[in-house]
């Protein structure tokens, strides 16, 4: 039999603040976030087949195939939940979030994951600001964080954030009460996603002329 143990960790540097605040502000550089649409399902499926059978492992929970992996990007429904990524400038996904919203309920599930070669800036904090933030703005008073117990990075970003974690053995659940929305976090998710679009078109732009241009170095 698994044991199972609780633990609250609160922002101990802003202990008046309530939950989540923190997380959706504590950013040092603009990181380009961009929401995902049905249009960009395939580059998801590449975003997760790319990853090896740890990092699979992570993000799911345990280890799964190509071909539940190409399943599950098939069933994400981009209108009821939201997707975010960060794309290099291949337009490749170095980063995706996937934001299941239950909206009648009022809660939500956050999973992420980061490419090997992105990792080690922070993406991952920032992703989980920005579905923080997108979460309030929708009435999501939960948010829910499946996350394997030796996921040090992910565990730290839940923790810092003030959520409530129960551990099941190698697993655990992290649940972020979340305030409310303000007209300042609908202001920044506008001004964020329009700077994203922004930063996509001009990748975009520069793709194509790049590829009238031979010898163009792989990203680093």
């Amino acid at each position: 039999m698994s044991a199972k143990s609780s633990l609250a960790v609160t922002p101990q540097a802003r202990p008046a603040e309530p939950p989540g605040k923190d997380v959706a502000t504590r950013t040092r550089h603009w990181v380009p976030i961009r929401t995902l649409h049905a249009g960009h399902r395939a580059k998801v499926q590449a975003h997760l087949l790319a990853l090896n059978d740890e990092d699979r492992a992570t993000r799911f929970g345990h280890a799964i195939s190509d071909e539940r992996i190409a399943h599950y990007a098939e069933q994400i429904d981009f209108d009821r939940d939201r997707v975010f990524g960060t794309f290099d400038r291949r337009l490749e996904l170095l980063t995706l979030a996937h934001l299941a919203l239950d909206r009648e309920h009022g809660v939500a599930e956050f999973g992420v994951s980061v490419l090997p070669r992105a990792r080690g800036r922070g993406l991952g904090t920032r992703l989980f600001a920005h579905a923080v933030m997108h979460a309030r703005n929708r009435g999501v008073h939960t948010l829910y964080i499946h996350v394997a117990r030796d996921n040090t990075q992910m565990m730290a970003i839940v923790q810092h954030a003030g959520a409530v974690i129960d551990f099941e053995g190698s697993d655990a659940t992290a649940e972020l009460p979340l305030p409310a929305l303000t007209l300042g976090t609908q202001i920044e998710e506008l001004l964020a996603n329009q700077a994203a679009a922004v930063d996509f078109r001009f990748k975009r732009h520069a793709l194509e002329l790049d590829a009238l241009r031979p010898g163009l170095p792989p990203e680093s």
